[in-house]
C-alpha cells in the first residue's frame, strides 16, 4: 500500500482504517459578493478541518463510503455563525476524486468534477 499522506500538501486520514486509500481534492470556492470574512471548514467522516480557499487534498478510504461536508464560519460582529453546510457521501472506489463547492449565503452544494 502506498503512503498517500506522505505526499506534500495531503491531509492524512487519521481515523482507524487499514484498507486501501485514495486522494480526494476539494476545490473550496468562495461565494460571489462575500461581504463578511468567512473561514472554510471541510469535514471527512465527521472530523473537521479548518482549510483555505482553493484546492485542498485529503487521503480517504477507497474501500468504503466516506462522508464529506463543508461549511463556512465567521466571527463577525457580536458572535459567531456558520452557513448551512453542503454534504456528499462518496461510494467506495479506488480512483482519485475531485469535488467542487458552490456556496451561497443561503446554503450550498458540493459536487463531483469531471
Amino acid at each position: 500500500m502506498t503512503n498517500l499522506a506522505a505526499q506534500p500538501g495531503v491531509i492524512p486520514y487519521v481515523d482507524n482504517h487499514d484498507g486501501p486509500r485514495r486522494l480526494l481534492t476539494v476545490d473550496m470556492r468562495p461565494f460571489p459578493n462575500m461581504r463578511l470574512t468567512y473561514v472554510p471548514f471541510a469535514s471527512i467522516d465527521g472530523r473537521q478541518y479548518v482549510v483555505s480557499w482553493g484546492s485542498v487534498v485529503f487521503e480517504i478510504p477507497a474501500d468504503r463510503n466516506v462522508h464529506v461536508s463543508v461549511h463556512l464560519q465567521t466571527n463577525y460582529g457580536a458572535g459567531s455563525s456558520a452557513t448551512p453546510f453542503a454534504s456528499i457521501v462518496l461510494a467506495p472506489h479506488h480512483e482519485p476524486v475531485r469535488l467542487a463547492t458552490q456556496l451561497t449565503s443561503q446554503g450550498g452544494s458540493i459536487l463531483p468534477v469531471g
